[in-house]
């Protein structure tokens, strides 16, 4: 690696002191971390011959984002004359715009397009991106999704998409695409009331279905009851219902118990 050699040479020439032994310890941990590193830590973003303009060249033409931009989360990045040029404002997720004011507008046309491109989100949502990676996620890797069917980057609410049709509750991003789940029903399973993540890891996880827990520990989170007189140690009862024999045969849905899991119409015990 290009810098041993930088290690070496202060492994010889280092002073014996503690003083000095502290140095050569915290120069030798930033060396290294610097040598590992495989992306750049600060970089703005680049588009072949074009240059940085300003948010006011963005507002000219995209008033309606631009409006509404300044109370968003997002919006709070923004830094008037900030020292490295392209790091805030509208231009950091999207590149610098002169080529594509140049060029007359138009979507995707010289610019960086967060709805078609993922990595314009990933690189600073860096967690999101592992989490994109795991064996069950939803397809915004793959291109069969994008960041801004579930997040609205220039809004007040950034995790309400801009097409949201459900206003009703928490779940009203999910329920854009997951309508069966998401209706009403006679019986509804309490758990959405803290909205669907409580269950799910919408990024991605290692579980079938985006489950948080694979199995029906998942269940017991929630419904863990302390257990009361007259009940034999090794007994579980939940609902004052005595659930040993039903937990053996499996997870609470799959056993064929609960199966409507997001709510009934017919049975109060979330069965279709």
């Amino acid at each position: 690696m290009e810098f041993h050699w930088i290690v070496s040479w202060i492994k010889r020439t280092r002073s014996r002191s503690l003083p000095g032994l502290l140095g050569f310890l915290l120069l030798e941990s930033l060396v290294v971390s610097c040598a590992q590193l495989e992306r750049t830590v600060v970089a703005p973003l680049d588009i072949p011959g074009a240059v940085y303009v300003g948010n006011q060249r963005c507002a000219d033409c995209h008033t309606n984002y631009v409006r509404r931009f300044a109370s968003s989360a997002h919006g709070r990045l923004q830094v008037e004359g900030a020292r490295l040029e392209g790091l805030t404002g509208c231009e950091s997720c999207h590149g610098p715009g002169s080529k594509h004011i140049e060029a007359g507008g138009g979507r995707g046309r010289f610019i960086l397009n967060p709805g078609r491109e993922p990595d314009a989100c990933f690189r600073c949502h860096l967690e999101t991106r592992t989490e994109f990676h795991l064996p069950q996620h939803h397809p915004v890797v793959e291109g069969r999704m994008n960041c801004v069917q579930c997040h609205d980057p220039h809004g007040i609410d950034i995790f309400k998409p801009s097409t949201a049709i459900f206003k009703s509750g928490p779940d009203e991003t999910c329920a854009t695409c997951h309508r069966t789940q998401a209706r009403p029903t006679a019986f509804p399973h309490e758990a959405l009331r803290e909205g669907c993540i409580l269950c799910h890891s919408p990024h991605g996880s290692i579980n079938a279905k985006l489950l948080v827990q694979p199995d029906l520990n998942l269940c017991l989170r929630c419904h863990a009851q302390v257990q009361g007189p007259g009940v034999s140690p090794g007994q579980f009862v939940i609902g004052a219902i005595n659930h040993t024999t039903f937990l053996s045969r499996g997870s609470c849905s799959a056993s064929g118990c609960h199966t409507a899991v997001h709510g009934s119409d017919i049975n109060a015990h979330l069965l279709y």
